[in-house]
């Protein structure tokens, strides 16, 4: 917990909702603006905090001066988006939201630490050599809230959950070109050059057919 307070009369409370709570008991202010996170990384958050102190501050000086609307309407644009968001952007949101909830219903996700158990890797710290497949491109992962998950279908069962080999020659095809959500998607749609299955279905037990509909998917990516 800790406050920061850069300029009179504006102060930021830093905490969990029952560590704010306590300070707000004791705090004697006119006005309090609450701003919610369910869910952010410790460096966003600890850059919001900055950028909303300073300015609240910097808006606070100038009500303070000038006692007519047009500061606070200054401060209202300034935290609204620059123009309301087009019909396009939503219905893209829309449908990338139903692809992703597709993709984590498509399959097995594992975080590090099913990896870890499942392969016999050391549970002292299991995200370790997850990631150093991930880092080496043997493997991919998709993030969800803030944590990695990997593909099952991207383990070898009967290697030990070691990253198929395969897996690497396509993440490389891919390179530049789709992203772990991208490549999530290509492996849970049906391929016409894959008979109507999807990818991640013939990946252990056809990997050549998989690699060729990589290749062949990047060239049609590269025509447009």
């Amino acid at each position: 917990m800790n406050i920061v307070a850069d300029r009179p009369r504006v102060s930021t409370l830093v905490g969990t909702p029952k560590e704010v709570h306590a300070l707000l008991e004791k705090s004697h202010a006119d006005r309090v603006l609450l701003i919610v996170f369910d869910r952010i990384k410790p460096n966003d958050f600890q850059a919001l905090v900055e950028n909303f102190t300073n300015v609240a501050s910097s808006m606070l000086e100038v009500l303070l001066e000038r006692h007519d609307r047009e500061p606070l309407e200054r401060l209202v644009e300034v935290l609204l988006p620059k123009s309301p968001p087009s019909p396009r952007l939503l219905k893209e949101a829309a449908m990338q939201v139903r692809a992703r909830k597709a993709v984590l219903e498509s399959g097995d996700w594992l975080s590090a630490a099913n990896i870890a158990q499942l392969a016999g890797l050391s549970t002292r710290n299991t995200s370790a050599q997850p990631n150093k497949w991930k880092k080496r491109g043997l493997i991919f992962a998709i993030n969800h809230n803030g944590v990695d998950y990997f593909p099952g279908y991207g383990l070898d069962r009967d290697g030990g959950f070691r990253p198929i080999k395969a897996l690497a020659k396509i993440i490389a095809i891919f390179a530049g070109h789709k992203d772990g959500w991208g490549m999530a998607y290509w492996f849970r749609s049906d391929s016409s050059l894959l008979g109507g299955k999807r990818p991640q279905d013939l990946l252990a037990s056809a990997s050549e057919r998989v690699i060729e509909a990589a290749m062949d998917e990047v060239r049609e990516i590269a025509h447009g």
